[in-house]
């Protein structure tokens, strides 16, 4: 299922940025820092295992459930 990545990415921002701009710039910021090139990730963009478990444990250290 193509875009998986991109909504996790998409769904752990908005969890944890509940609407505020500048906290939803922050947690992209650390997630880049973390590795996660978050606007590299598309709807269209292939899924890959290994980002998808990164993404998940960035989304557990966030305190974000996806």
């Amino acid at each position: 299922m193509a875009g998986q990545i991109h909504k996790m990415v998409q769904q752990i921002i908005s969890q944890k940025s509940k609407g505020n701009a500048v906290i939803a710039n922050s947690v992209r910021t650390k997630m880049y820092l973390k590795g996660i090139a978050v606007d590299k990730y598309t709807a269209s963009s292939p899924d890959d295992a290994a980002i998808i478990q990164k993404v998940r444990e960035i989304g557990k250290e966030f305190g974000v459930m996806v």
